[in-house]
């Protein structure tokens, strides 16, 4: 038997923010075109096809919401899960009912479709690239504003991991907090254990002075800021040197132009994490269509 992969569970929002993408892509008279040529009895039946070469499906969830949404006599039957690999031809889902409203859900659902499997493919790329190495991919918070929970669903389909989902999560104390307190890393780090002792802790640092000082204050994870593949190599020793002689392993993590073509180098240096900004600030849409077939 086929294990089944647990149905996402999205924020209660979510929905109120599709119906009203829904609405707004009608406009004030719905779908006039439709509503002039085809008849309110008229069904349909659609099949969603994959015209890549080959990918990770990611949005089948989300693409049935849209078109519970848009009618409840539609019948949605998903044919396989998010995150399944997928080639040209497979088809995924199909939905039948009435010819109007399958029409009304097919952009919406098809948009969302398509930049969550763009993620999850362009993820599973990375994954897949540094496989042997004990390094796992991470997001970043540079997506969709409004959208981001579909973002890093689509990260997890494609074999990624979540950095933190919101600014609540994870404190991750940057360069301009850094610089607020005139380059006193280690006052901001106390400062906010005192603030917030029982949330996480992350600390960018930008070279080996920076690294060491970080260090000695026991951070939950040191983010690696734009370093070359040598400065992380360095970053990954002076760590393991801390951890030889105080027990304590601080995991790191490297961020800043990572490509395709860098980040196996990248994770042969011994960090824990990779950040990936490009996952999904810089999403190539996965090609799919929708074809459908009336029926007279």
């Amino acid at each position: 038997m086929i294990e089944r992969k647990q149905v996402p569970e999205y924020s209660m929002g979510l929905r109120k923010r599709i119906h009203s993408a829904l609405e707004i892509d009608q406009g004030p008279r719905g779908d006039v075109t439709s509503l002039a040529l085809i008849e309110k009895e008229c069904l349909a039946t659609a099949e969603f096809v994959v015209k890549a070469d080959t990918g990770v499906i990611s949005g089948i969830e989300v693409a049935r919401m849209v078109f519970e949404l848009v009618d409840p006599k539609i019948r949605f039957t998903p044919l396989l899960q998010d995150g399944d690999e997928v080639n040209r031809g497979d088809v995924f889902a199909t939905i039948t009912g009435p010819a109007r409203s399958l029409l009304v859900g097919e952009r919406i659902a098809l948009e969302f479709l398509r930049r969550m499997s763009g993620i999850a493919t362009k993820t599973k790329q990375f994954v897949d690239e540094i496989e042997g190495t004990k390094t796992v991919i991470l997001d970043t918070r540079k997506i969709h504003p409004g959208y981001g929970e579909l973002d890093k669903q689509a990260v997890r389909d494609g074999g990624g991991t979540n950095h933190r989902a919101n600014l609540s999560e994870m404190g991750l104390i940057k360069n301009n907090h850094i610089d607020i307190l005139n380059g006193d890393v280690v006052q901001a780090i106390q400062i906010f254990r005192e603030k917030y002792p029982h949330i996480p802790l992350e600390v960018e640092v930008r070279n080996r002075t920076e690294l060491i000082s970080v260090l000695i204050n026991t951070p939950d994870r040191i983010l690696l800021d734009n370093m070359n593949n040598d400065e992380t190599r360095e970053a990954v020793k002076i760590r393991d040197e801390f951890m030889k002689h105080t027990g304590v392993k601080i995991p790191l993590e490297a961020s800043g132009n990572m490509t395709l073509e860098r980040i196996k180098d990248v994770a042969q240096t011994g960090v824990e994490y990779i950040s990936v900004g490009s996952l999904t600030h810089s999403v190539e849409a996965f090609d799919i269509s929708l074809h459908i077939t009336f029926n007279k």
